[in-house]
């Protein structure tokens, strides 16, 4: 065969020296010359490959002869006669390879010597048929159940002419093949194919590629059913009833290769979703500061190969514990030279209340004060002083120690005298007088209803 390789090259190198094209050609009249001689093959004079037939034949040493005519006839087509096919304009040539050839196909070949007047009776046919096409390889296996990739091993081919494989890939819905890669090297047996669906069937073949541009019959077809995506989480509840945080639950993933949740959050249904935590557990707490502060949450499954479940298909709405309702102030008295403050709460979580109290004599001179766990639903105070500004706010408070909103301000100025009420309360013990209080009503600057 390396012989017949070396020769086939020759005759390539050959063909290019002498030129071979189309003229001369026979002439429409023949002449024929019995002297002259006829192209004879040698005893090994035929090669045959799948895409290539090869000549050797024996040196022409008349002088006369100027070059060899070659008549070819396709057994595909039945018209009886050969037919010009390529003309050899050296004498000295004695080997042709003829590359227009298909596989396992039939081919009729005849030779003439011609001289500068006349051509020589046609040598004997020689029918020859080619090879079959190139079988692939013989065996191919694939590797199934990978996430998003498909893995095809074959055996490498035998043929030391293999110069590469080329991987063909379909899906059902696919009705022709697709070159995808071309695998270079004949031993190299592995291709993996990236990028694809989640639970989805591809089918692949491979074809063999041989250095002289041959191509080989596809081989046996495999398929691979890609990974599916893991089991979508259920029963997922957020709270809407606890202070300063969101507590997310979930059910147990189902997932054969479960790794790991991943927790979303946005503030709106069908806004931009973060990332906020990747868990072990399925549970989680939100912690946040504000009061009846609304989120959204998606929770997924994550296998071992990094594989998410689907998890915009449901969106959890959590809310923190809003703020108790703000208490309504009722009336502010002055009563004995101490200011006395009543409001109302109807919210049945309210544990206690706030009063932030303000004062102001001057440009210069303010004060601010903060009366905490009061009971009930009044504020008395007793510490105020003549000819200055008071105003008054209160909050609700639950046992969260969460501040309802403030109620409205109040706000008015004590008299530039106040009356020392306590010395009045014991004379008229002396004189027996009337014991009717004296009150002062004072109204707020503000609607507080």
């Amino acid at each position: 065969m390396k012989l017949w390789i070396l020769t086939i090259s020759s005759a390539a190198f050959l063909l290019i020296l002498s030129g071979c094209g189309s003229s001369p050609k026979p002439s429409s009249e023949v002449v024929i010359d019995k002297t002259l001689p006829i192209v004879k093959l040698t005893t090994k004079g035929t090669f045959v490959d799948m895409n290539a037939i090869a000549f050797e034949w024996k040196a022409i040493k008349d002088e006369r002869v100027k070059g060899i005519y070659i008549y070819k006839q396709s057994m595909e087509v039945d018209n009886g006669e050969l037919e010009h096919y390529k003309t050899l304009n050296n004498r000295f040539a004695t080997h042709y390879l003829d590359r227009e050839i298909k596989p396992n196909s039939s081919y009729t070949y005849g030779f003439k010597t011609f001289s500068k007047d006349a051509e020589s009776k046609m040598s004997s046919p020689k029918v020859l048929k080619s090879l079959p096409v190139l079988q692939s390889v013989s065996w191919i296996k694939s590797i199934q159940n990978m996430p998003r990739t498909a893995k095809i091993i074959w055996r490498p081919h035998t043929n030391q002419k293999v110069k590469s494989y080329i991987i063909q890939r379909r899906t059902l819905k696919d009705t022709s093949w697709v070159t995808i890669a071309t695998s270079k090297g004949r031993l190299n047996a592995e291709f993996i194919d990236r990028d694809l669906k989640d639970d989805y069937v591809y089918k692949y073949r491979v074809r063999v590629l041989t250095y002289d541009g041959i191509t080989s019959s596809p081989s046996d077809i495999v398929q691979v059913v890609t990974k599916s995506l893991p089991i979508s989480i259920k029963n997922i509840t957020a709270t809407s009833n606890q202070a300063k945080k969101i507590e997310i639950n979930w059910d147990k993933s189902k997932t054969e290769d479960f790794a790991l949740y991943y927790l979303y959050k946005s503030e709106e249904s069908d806004g931009s979703y973060k990332l906020i935590a990747k868990l072990h557990n399925n549970t989680f707490v939100d912690a946040i500061e504000e009061d009846g502060k609304e989120f959204f949450y998606r929770v997924s499954a994550v296998e071992k190969n990094g594989l998410e479940s689907i998890n915009d298909r449901l969106s959890i709405q959590g809310i923190t514990l809003a703020k108790p309702a703000k208490p309504s102030l009722l009336e502010a008295s002055l009563i004995k030279n101490k200011i006395e403050i009543k409001w109302k709460s109807k919210d049945s979580r309210v544990k206690s209340f706030l009063v932030i109290k303000k004062s102001k004599s001057g440009w210069f001179d303010a004060k601010e004060e903060v009366f905490t766990g009061i009971k009930g639903s009044k504020f008395v105070d007793a510490e105020i002083g003549p000819n200055i500004d008071y105003s008054y706010i209160v909050y609700a408070v639950d046992k969260f120690s969460i501040k309802s909103k403030p109620s409205i301000e109040i706000n008015f100025k004590t008299p530039k005298i106040i009356k020392d009420n306590r010395k009045k309360e014991v004379k008229s013990k002396k004189k027996k007088s009337s014991t009717k209080k004296e009150k002062e009503l004072i109204i707020p600057n503000n609607d507080f209803n």
